[in-house]
């Protein structure tokens, strides 16, 4: 592996990778307004609006192999300026857009940054562990991790803040209108509302890309073997069936984090009309980051915990199976319970990435890289998982209450792995 650089520039470098995960945070956690935002400004229906993460995620699926290729040709430090180049071209995307209200746009901007992302994160993250002593790496990935969560959580606060306060106090204006030349001149000017912040991010992103660019980070080499792990004997991929399952697991997973993440804000919104709460209604555009605070919280009892207190294998079966239940309190309970059951989902969310990942790619030995770009496609579970709520969601009348059930098979599939799942094709070595 390679050696860590100096340690005047280690400080430094940490900083770097901190900024570079909490814009992964910030602007991954921004779909959640913006579902609410365009759904209203561009007149969408569910199943329409769920493509915001879908245009955002499936980018994974795209990029996670020309990842590798792209990074070999530019190296890994410039490849993180390029990446981040990209997602500036994203947020400009959104300019014209906004002039036009045109949602193809907003989508291809999504697209856009999503592939940067996909860009930036397959460089960024071997710098956690290269950046200071191999012995302190897992307290740099919880750091990181912070960093994102913590940025996401704040992002989701700032922009709903900028664009779902107008959108509430142009709604029953837009509604009313009855004049179509009147109606299409509110969403106009809603629609306009975005392209200060997304303006700012643009020119934000393109001063990291150069800061990077110019940064001492060491430019890292890309090694094709992992020499930590042999395989005994040699086996081919295609052998290791608990990596298969592991990535339909991940799958899963953040399919059912999207939703509870991006789509938490839609469901106040629903429960508080249903229910006539206007408190929870206003309450409702913040909800992203209250789901990311439990996060937060889930994540640092975590590294508490694991290995020391219990196994990332039990702690997945006991968060799934916990979610499970929260989920039954989601479809048979309304109002405030309902919403907070499915906010406090992120407190046992968090240890499932952590944990699912490890899980599936253990052993892998010479096929780690294939085996973790197989795993970074499965992210385009935030892709599939959340456009067939929105399917089901106008099928139900836009009851989202009663689609939410989507959950249940993706949980009692990620209990599979934690149980059995992750064993299946396991090389056992007799002593």
């Amino acid at each position: 592996m390679q050696s860590a650089p100096p340690r005047n520039n280690q400080l430094i470098s940490l900083l770097l990778i901190g900024l570079l995960f909490s814009i992964f945070g910030f602007v991954t956690w921004l779909n959640g307004t913006l579902i609410k935002f365009l759904q209203t400004a561009c007149e969408l229906n569910h199943q329409q609006a769920s493509l915001v993460t879908f245009a955002f995620f499936i980018s994974y699926f795209v990029m996670a192999i020309p990842s590798s290729g792209i990074l070999q040709r530019t190296g890994f430090k410039r490849g993180m300026s390029l990446g981040l180049l990209i997602m500036a071209i994203g947020c400009l995307i959104f300019l014209p857009a906004a002039w036009q209200r045109n949602y193809t746009l907003f989508l291809t901007g999504l697209f856009t940054q999503g592939l940067g992302l996909a860009i930036l994160q397959t460089a960024s993250n071997p710098y956690v562990t290269i950046i200071g002593p191999i012995e302190s790496a897992a307290k740099r990935i919880s750091l990181m991790g912070i960093c994102n969560k913590l940025a996401g959580a704040l992002g989701a606060l700032l922009l709903a803040r900028l664009l779902l306060a107008p959108l509430d106090e142009l709604q029953e204006d837009i509604a009313a209108a009855t004049d179509v030349a009147l109606r299409n001149n509110l969403l106009h000017a809603l629609t306009q509302k975005i392209v200060l912040p997304y303006s700012v991010m643009a020119g934000f992103l393109a001063l990291v890309a150069a800061g990077i660019w110019r940064s001492p980070l060491p430019d890292l080499k890309d090694d094709n073997t992992d020499t930590s792990v042999q395989d005994v004997p040699a086996r081919p991929l295609s052998s290791y069936t608990y990596l298969f399952l592991g990535a339909l697991a991940i799958f899963a997973y953040v399919g059912v984090e999207v939703i509870a993440g991006d789509y938490i804000i839609q469901y106040g919104t629903y429960l508080g009309n249903e229910t006539g709460d206007e408190n929870l209604k206003q309450f409702a555009n913040y909800l992203t980051s209250v789901t990311l605070f439990f996060m937060l919280a889930g994540y640092g009892l975590g590294v508490l915990l694991i290995p020391k207190v219990i196994s990332q294998e039990q702690a997945l079966r006991i968060n799934v199976i916990c979610s499970l239940i929260l989920t039954v309190i989601i479809l048979t309970t309304t109002g405030k319970t309902s919403v907070f059951s499915l906010a406090l989902l992120g407190f046992f969310h968090a240890i499932m990435w952590p944990a699912i990942w490890p899980m599936s790619i253990k052993g892998l030995g010479r096929h780690t890289k294939t085996g973790s770009a197989l795993l970074v496609m499965a992210i385009a579970g935030g892709a599939v998982i959340p456009w067939f709520l929105g399917m089901l969601t106008d099928a139900y009348g836009g009851d989202i209450q009663k689609a939410l059930w989507v959950m249940i098979p993706c949980y009692l599939y990620i209990l599979f792995f934690a149980v059995r799942g992750y064993r299946v094709g396991e090389l056992r070595i007799e002593s």
